[in-house]
């Protein structure tokens, strides 16, 4: 398969902070990028050659789209299954349908994950009510009730601490389609963002540790603290998902390290992800600019780390600091363009780096 050329023109749905960090990486390379979004605001289009602003279930736009790029790719993966197939009929789209069909449903996800003998929670297929008791008969509580599909940073989650609460968590959730997971007694959460060529190769970056605060991340430390065997292990997972799906992009694969030492996969995203942003200013090649290389055919780059590095999500309020981060020493600051500081809403981001073997220790912000 010809790899895309400098010049080539990219395709990318959705534009957000992720499309535009895969625009500005593309534009390294040489490559244009066009933009599809319904948004009024697209900050993605702020540094992108082309923007398209229509709606995700618009066929003449999207096929308008597709014709106008070489391959198209995606910054979220709730992409409707009908745009995809219509875009794929104009330019290939990647990562391809598999992958999209695999993250967009928990229930099939963790199939997925069970068939090729990857370790994840205890879960259950939920429909309803009587189904709900069956799976807190068989799992127990506490367990933590999660729509099979579009839930992202904690929403369309309902946590079960004892069967009595199971019907407040159903209707909490709004009554659909669900899995039931148990609880894991983890030490930590831990990611690993990989890569796969068209051609098969695979580069993985070092897992990393991830801290939460109201299910968002806040903090990204590189390397996680994990003895190598493990830090192999939680690579050769990832590097098992991306080729059983025969991907070609960056995924993120989020794990736990269980008090037993044990790695289990919580989620998998189709897309680059905000546990990797530390790559921009810590490694060589970025996971943006991996993805790109990925989907347009080209040699991957080297994931290796030249620095430690703790990346802090700016949230809200905490993008108005940028002066003061902007003015520290060691620190890298990355901006979105968003114009409104929502709470909840991920407007930046910073990126703190340390010599080889010197990141600080996980403690609470």
């Amino acid at each position: 398969m010809a790899a895309i050329a400098p010049g080539g023109r990219i395709g990318i749905l959705g534009g957000g902070q992720l499309g535009r960090m895969l625009a500005m990486a593309a534009a390294e390379l040489g490559h244009k990028c066009h933009i599809y979004c319904p948004d009024d605001e697209v900050p993605a289009a702020d540094v992108a050659a082309a923007l398209t602003r229509a709606p995700y279930d618009d066929a003449d736009a999207l096929a308008r789209f597709a014709d106008s790029v070489d391959v198209v790719t995606y910054e979220f993966e709730n992409v409707p299954a009908e745009t995809a197939r219509i875009l794929s009929e104009h330019a290939p789209v990647r990562p391809g349908a598999a992958a999209l069909a695999t993250a967009q449903d928990r229930l099939t996800e963790k199939n997925f994950l069970k068939r090729n003998g990857i370790a994840t929670a205890p879960f259950a297929d939920v429909a309803d009510t009587d189904d709900l008791a069956a799976a807190l008969a068989a799992i127990g509580a506490p367990a933590v009730l999660k729509t099979r599909r579009m839930g992202y940073d904690g929403k369309g989650q309902a946590k079960i601490l004892a069967p009595k609460a199971a019907a407040a968590a159903w209707d909490a959730i709004g009554r659909l389609p669900a899995i039931l997971e148990g609880f894991v007694d983890f030490e930590r959460e831990i990611s690993v963002v990989v890569a796969r060529g068209l051609d098969g190769e695979v580069a993985a970056y070092d897992p990393v540790e991830n801290i939460h605060t109201n299910h968002i991340l806040d903090r990204t430390f590189a390397p996680a603290a994990l003895t190598p065997a493990l830090a192999d292990e939680a690579r050769a997972i990832a590097t098992k998902i991306v080729s059983e799906l025969d991907y070609a992009g960056v995924m993120g694969v989020e794990m736990f390290v269980g008090r037993d030492g044990r790695l289990l996969v919580n989620e998998i995203a189709p897309r680059v992800h905000n546990s990797g942003h530390w790559t921009m200013d810590a490694c060589a090649v970025s996971q943006f600019e991996q993805h790109i290389r990925a989907i347009c055919g080209w040699p991957l780059g080297s994931p290796a780390r030249h620095s430690d590095a703790v990346m802090t999500n700016l949230i809200g309020a905490d993008a108005g600091k940028w002066s003061a981060v902007a003015a520290e020493p060691g620190a890298k600051l990355h901006l979105y363009g968003k114009a409104e500081a929502r709470a909840g809403r991920k407007m930046g981001h910073v990126n703190r780096l340390y010599p080889l073997g010197k990141r600080p220790p996980v403690t609470p912000r």
